[in-house]
């Protein structure tokens, strides 16, 4: 990868290299750290190694940091004993000692807080005796599994949302995620495969936003108007990389304004390629990021494969570097996007964002 970057000063980034201000958000640069899963935290707790991680990426250049995906309260959260969760006494002794030490660095981060639904499976290691839980206790293929959430599940769901969000601001983070992305609980609700639901919650576009938007708005009213609300969406699945919750910007609007009202703050959209437009026969060759700040108007961050030779967990990328560098470059400038978040390009080399800064970038240890 880095031979592909030197000496070609027409891929530089140096307009990302600017200060972000969203409310009381403030960012030294455009450029953040990507969620990603690592289940190095035994027992859910996060320990010297978790804060050690994200103080070397802190120190490696990056405005933002958003964390690995941590468990809400439940119920039935997700599978496995060894993702962080984001309750209770000894987790948030571990995550303000990773606040604090990433601020020590002059970064902001945010938690993202994650509930699996249905995707947490038949046989978890965490919590093994309570059943899966998901908005028609169906997976994508249609296949029951645990069962559909009652009124008393979401109303403790959305409490478990405010619990943690709470916790976040009161142990100084700059901001929560909600990850409503992926194939997951929030998105669960947006997919038409995983959301049969005849109730206020089910249907139309703008009837399936309808509790990510209450989700939001208990967060909101809990935390107060100054606290950022980033919201994470994707149209790919783990499951499915070709799923859709949108096949238009009039759907995708029916989706997002319901969080904007509710209110989010950033909107985060998950692609797996950032450059390819995402609706071509709608007049503007723009991505779902694109689309989603024409759409609402707020700030967004995009992502997928920058920095990297292949797709995630897919084939090798055609373009080259310097035309996926040059392809953000104008997609920034275009407005598309305010924030780049960065993934398996900061796990080979933490440092990625400093060495693009400096023009080091035969230096950059490429990610395989």
């Amino acid at each position: 990868m880095s031979q592909s970057l030197v000496g070609e000063p027409e891929i530089r980034l140096d307009e990302l290299f600017t200060e972000f201000r969203a409310g009381s958000l403030r960012l030294r640069n455009r450029f953040a750290m990507a969620p990603m899963t690592r289940g190095k935290s035994p027992g859910g707790i996060p320990n010297a190694e978790n804060i050690d991680y994200y103080r070397s990426h802190a120190a490696g250049g990056v405005g933002l940091i958003i964390t690995e995906g941590t468990y809400v309260r439940g119920p039935a959260a997700g599978p496995s004993d060894s993702v962080p969760r984001f309750y209770g006494y000894e987790s948030a002794a571990g995550w303000r000692a990773v606040a604090e030490a990433v601020h020590a660095e002059g970064v902001a981060i945010v938690p993202q807080l994650w509930h699996t639904g249905v995707e947490r499976g038949d046989e978890p290691r965490f919590e093994p005796d309570t059943a899966s839980v998901s908005p028609s206790g169906v997976d994508f293929t249609g296949r029951p599994v645990g069962r559909a959430l009652t009124e008393d599940d979401l109303d403790t769901l959305v409490e478990s949302y405010v619990e943690s969000a709470l916790l976040a601001r009161d142990l100084g983070f700059d901001g929560v995620e909600l990850h409503g992305a992926h194939g997951y609980l929030l998105d669960q609700f947006f997919w038409t495969a995983t959301n049969h639901r005849t109730d206020e919650y089910g249907g139309k576009p703008h009837d399936r936003a309808q509790f990510p938007a209450r989700v939001v708005a208990a967060v909101r009213t809990a935390v107060g108007p100054n606290f950022p609300i980033i919201y994470r969406f994707s149209q790919w699945k783990g499951s499915d990389y070709q799923a859709r919750i949108a096949e238009s910007p009039g759907e995708l609007e029916q989706l997002l304004n319901p969080l904007v009202e509710a209110g989010v703050d950033i909107f985060h959209t998950s692609l797996r390629r950032h450059w390819l437009p995402e609706f071509t026969d709608h007049g503007h060759d723009l991505s779902l990021a694109g689309w989603t700040k024409k759409i609402t108007g707020l700030p967004v961050i995009t992502v997928g494969s920058v920095g990297v030779d292949s797709v995630f967990r897919g084939d090798s990328i055609d373009e080259t570097q310097a035309q996926r560098f040059s392809t953000l470059r104008d997609q920034f400038a275009g407005g598309e996007f305010d924030i780049v978040a960065l993934g398996r390009a900061l796990l080979a080399d933490p440092e990625w964002v400093n060495k693009v800064r400096a023009g080091r970038l035969s230096e950059i240890t490429p990610f395989r």
